[in-house]
């Protein structure tokens, strides 16, 4: 199946059903998502961040390969650059063909912000590439995410409106990296971005968001749900459960397999939770 956009699975999610965002590190990550999706029947994004970017030395390895896996899926799948700073970064992914790009300037005040998202923006429209962006905290150690962090309605619209973006990630109560899924969301917040800004809501964070939640916040307005250290945690438990069992295992097939596999039925159930089988865009219409 050919490389799906981003754009076309979250706008044809519409209201009321999430599109699951999982983030790669290494190939059996972009294996595990795609076969966690297969099963579910829906349509998946693949992220790549900048950290793993950095962690790989460059995007086009990982970026190449990622896409390799996205193309041969069964489902609509995207790739996506996630949270990138640099705009040559994100000149680097547009060429090598992500449908996506989430640029991150949330470190900056709300005008330079705006100038640096805008101009991203009007690079990646020209290559019929979908941006996300993200509005921060002015000054905050954390930007947009940190706990208690929220993004104002008002303040959100307008940053749409001057820098022509197609999604916006918002602070409404999570934060990067949690390792427990007890994140408090602001519902009344969630619903009233939903109001005010006219493209679709992205949720980050949202590992450290229990199922019952990431389901509220979906049916309060979010659309795009991120997850990466939540499955991170689940590929390193069936390792360690492997390399326990047998000290002498040395074969990395062993045990990354049983990551992936592990990894690819959470993805299922992840996305069972995110109700991912949108209106209009089944996997037997592309």
């Amino acid at each position: 199946m050919p490389l799906t956009g981003t754009g076309e699975i979250v706008t044809a999610a519409g209201t009321g059903r999430g599109v699951g965002a999982f983030n790669v590190i290494q190939l059996e990550h972009a294996q595990a998502i795609v076969a966690g999706a297969e099963a579910a029947g829906s349509p998946v994004v693949l992220q790549i961040s900048e950290n793993a970017v950095r962690y790989h030395g460059g995007l086009a390895p990982v970026g190449r390969a990622v896409l390799a896996v996205a193309a041969a899926a069964a489902v609509p799948t995207a790739v996506h650059l996630d949270h990138a700073t640099s705009a040559e970064l994100v000149r680097e992914a547009v060429e090598l063909g992500f449908s996506s790009v989430m640029f991150d300037a949330s470190v900056l005040d709300y005008a330079d912000n705006v100038r640096a998202t805008a101009e991203v923006v009007a690079h990646c429209h020209a290559a019929g590439v979908w941006v996300e962006a993200e509005l921060g905290e002015v000054g905050g150690k954390d930007g947009v995410h940190a706990p208690g962090a929220r993004t104002d309605p008002a303040e959100a619209a307008a940053f749409v409106t001057a820098t022509g973006v197609d999604a916006l990630a918002v602070a409404v109560g999570t934060s990067h990296a949690m390792l427990t899924r007890d994140a408090a969301l602001d519902f009344e917040l969630i619903s009233a971005l939903r109001e005010a800004v006219p493209v679709p809501l992205v949720l980050h964070g949202s590992s450290g968001v229990a199922d019952e939640h990431l389901a509220t916040a979906v049916r309060h307005g979010m659309t795009k749900i991120n997850i990466a250290t939540h499955l991170n945690q689940v590929f390193t438990t069936a390792v360690r459960e492997v390399l326990a069992a047998d000290e002498r295992l040395v074969d990395t097939r062993r045990y990354l397999g049983a990551g992936r596999s592990a990894m690819a039925e959470e993805v299922t159930r992840l996305l069972g939770v995110l109700n991912t089988a949108p209106r209009g865009l089944s996997v037997s219409s592309l």
